[in-house]
């Protein structure tokens, strides 16, 4: 008999402040199902959760990597152009949030004293009122989510599969693709197989 397992839609995770000083990392959530039974090493398939042109990108190759590496850390023996004894089943989607504009560093101190300058860009009037000049930069808010089903090839029924999401802000090395993969990949697999049904946040 073919068990399957739902995952209810996340919500959206932490949103981040907008008056952070650089590129922020929000927590990942990451919810798993299983069937509460002992699920075996052996070997794996990496492969796309569906066939469009997006589930052979450079990009998801970025997840799969992450997913394979992870599965290998568990004992599993990742296999490619091979039969292989588990599939797992593998999509990942990014969207934007919007954008949230950041202040400016640069202000204007209103108050009794003279002018003063500095390297700090900054126009000082003495103290008392600080006001912001200019708008400041604006970063954008990515949402990212990986999902994974490991299912059993010689029946395709689902044994395990999870959802695990978070949201960046900013452009850094930290926050791009690979970096974000390997973060949703790690909370993903965290105590593999987890508790079912029950989401976790991994910071």
């Amino acid at each position: 008999m073919r068990v399957r397992l739902g995952i209810a839609t996340l919500g959206t995770a932490v949103l981040l402040s907008g008056c952070m000083a650089g590129p922020s990392l929000g927590p990942v959530e990451a919810t798993r199902y299983h069937l509460g039974q002992p699920i075996a090493t052996a070997s794996v398939a990496i492969e796309p959760m569906t066939t469009n042109a997006a589930s052979v990108s450079p990009e998801f190759m970025t997840y799969a990597d992450a997913v394979r590496a992870e599965l290998a850390r568990l004992g599993y023996s990742p296999v490619a152009g091979a039969p292989s004894d588990y599939i797992a089943a593998v999509s990942f989607l990014r969207t934007s949030r919007g954008y949230v504009r950041r202040r400016s560093p640069v202000s204007i101190g209103v108050g009794g004293g003279g002018f003063t300058g500095g390297g700090g860009g900054g126009v000082g009037l003495g103290g008392g009122v600080s006001l912001p000049v200019g708008g400041g930069r604006a970063d954008e808010m990515v949402a990212t989510e990986l999902r994974v089903q490991l299912k059993r090839r010689s029946d395709n029924t689902v044994v395990w599969e999870g959802r695990a999401t978070t949201e960046t802000l900013g452009n850094a090395p930290s926050t791009q693709p690979g970096a974000t993969a390997q973060r949703l990949a790690g909370a993903l697999f965290k105590g593999f197989p987890g508790e079912s049904g029950i989401t976790i946040t991994v910071k």
